[in-house]
């Protein structure tokens, strides 16, 4: 049997302690894990809420989620309620499940279109079980053996990050992860082959590894310092680089099932709720809106008693041009930053952890399992940022300089052909996996106001009674099964999931 891997991982928070996590869990043996962090440095805390991919990477941890949700005071989402950002006074969730029933190979979206140039004024929110019921602020966990509509969503977390990382440290501890307090203050490096071998901390203690995982945040210690690993700006589509961020008091009332994002002068603000209290923040562009204006503008916004001052995170769009470099791999911030209008960083940074032991190097690195995680890392990242400009491009608002912008701006090819394809025939572009498949798409595009010039033909094929009644069969389906839901907080509490504040 060959000596365990050492690997080094520099820096905790939600990234660190979920790498650590991952490769104690499911590389035990393989990866000899130690993970430096220094309690100075704090949690950059704006990722309060998820996507349904992360209920996966729990379970596969064999963390209970009930555990979880008390440990974090978390509550259920059920997808991104957006405000304001196709026109002002107009909203519609993008919701993590899918609209109606597909037949005959056919998109539901597209029998819908054919309905609504025949007159149909029932929006396609009311084919949505998970829209629905986060309207009703109401949850349900889809059963095991229902049928498609039952059985046609997912749901996400909205729970206080600085409580997440802990919370890792102590299950990554308990498997063999050994955890070093200090800042890394310099690092020593192979003359031949450039490869980092060992880390200096401020005490002058050294810390020799093989593989070494950045997860420094927007500092990027090592893949940014010493691997100098190019940086590929895209504040040129996405020119938010600021937020203003604070927690508020908890209103009376019903807890939302799901995250609010609301269009504003010069970006957008969130509003996302948790069992004890709700998270506020205005993601803001510099070019067209002062810091000081934009913490102004959220305590002005904001429902409930602001707990704290704003406090203003400073980050730019992009990711490394490579994430992977020599024996350095970097995850999170580190490796890439796409503001949080869709909730992607924790998945972002899931995402390339588990690509990550799928391509572990057991002796040394092989340059085709480098590129290969670079690749992956980079599709995703690509494809999440052509999610994020379309919210903003897919706009009809000039009520701003930021929203003439953004309107008018030059978009990637990659998007532009996804635009082209949609206005002329409604059809989304296909892949098999990964974020944001169709219903995603689908939800920003008619949310927004961007109508197709024709649907599928093979939609005309059912008379139309029969498309009519199969429709209203659908949505009053949903609506008994909305209502036949206990409200959210009630079934946080009938999950066993309450926490202490």
């Amino acid at each position: 049997m060959t000596d365990p891997v050492r690997v080094v991982i520099v820096g905790g928070g939600t990234a660190g302690w979920m790498t650590a996590s991952a490769l104690a869990r499911f590389l035990p043996g393989v990866a000899d894990v130690r993970l430096i962090e220094s309690e100075e440095i704090g949690i950059v805390g704006v990722g309060e809420a998820t996507l349904p991919h992360l209920r996966a990477f729990l379970q596969r941890l064999g963390i209970d989620e009930a555990e979880m949700m008390r440990a974090t005071n978390a509550t259920f989402k059920l997808g991104i309620d957006f405000r304001d950002f196709g026109k002002i006074g107009e909203r519609y969730v993008h919701p993590f499940g899918a609209y109606g029933v597909d037949l005959a190979g056919v998109g539901f979206h597209h029998y819908w279109l054919r309905a609504r140039e025949e007159g149909l004024r029932h929006s396609i929110e009311d084919y949505s079980l998970p829209i629905m019921a986060a309207r009703a602020n109401r949850f349900a966990f889809p059963p095991a053996d229902g049928d498609f509509l039952a059985t046609s969503y997912g749901w996400a977390y909205q729970f206080d990050a600085t409580r997440l990382a802990p919370m890792l440290r102590g299950y990554s501890e308990a498997r063999g992860v050994v955890r070093t307090e200090g800042r890394v203050t310099g690092v020593e490096r192979n003359g031949e082959n450039g490869d980092v071998t060992q880390l200096v901390l401020e005490s002058g203690k050294r810390v020799a590894g093989d593989l070494f995982i950045d997860c420094s945040g927007f500092r990027a210690l090592l893949i940014g310092g010493a691997m100098d690993a190019a940086w590929e700006d895209w504040s040129r589509w996405l020119p938010c680089d600021r937020a203003a961020a604070l927690p508020t008091q908890s209103m009376p009332g019903a807890i939302e099932p799901y995250t609010r994002a609301t269009a504003m002068g010069a970006g957008w603000r969130w509003h996302i709720p948790l069992q004890h209290r709700v998270g506020n923040g205005y993601v803001f562009s510099s070019s067209f809106l002062s810091e000081d204006a934009a913490c102004d503008a959220i305590l002005g916004a904001v429902e409930g008693t602001p707990l704290v001052d704003p406090r203003v995170l400073r980050f730019r769009a992009g990711r490394r041009r490579e994430s992977w470099v020599g024996n350095v791999v970097s995850i999170g911030l580190a490796s890439g930053f796409l503001e949080p209008l869709e909730s992607t960083s924790i998945h972002l940074a899931q995402m390339a952890v588990m690509r990550l032991i799928e391509l572990f190097p057991e002796r040394q690195i092989d340059p085709a399992d480098r590129a290969a995680f670079n690749a992956t890392v980079d599709y995703e990242y690509d494809r999440v940022r052509d999610f994020l400009i379309l919210h903003y491009h897919a706009t009809t608002r000039d009520d701003s300089d930021f929203w003439n912008h953004v309107r008018t701006m030059e978009l990637p090819d990659s998007l532009a052909g996804k635009l082209e394809l949609w206005r002329e025939s409604g059809r989304i572009e296909q892949y098999g996996e990964g974020l944001f498949l169709e219903p995603s798409w689908i939800a920003v595009y008619l949310g927004q106001g961007m109508m197709p010039a024709r649907h599928d033909p093979r939609a005309d094929n059912p008379s139309t009674p029969v498309l009519a009644k199969a429709l209203d069969d659908i949505s009053r389906t949903i609506r008994e099964r909305v209502d036949a839901m206990p409200d959210h907080e009630a079934a946080i509490r009938a999950h066993g999931a309450w926490g202490t504040a």
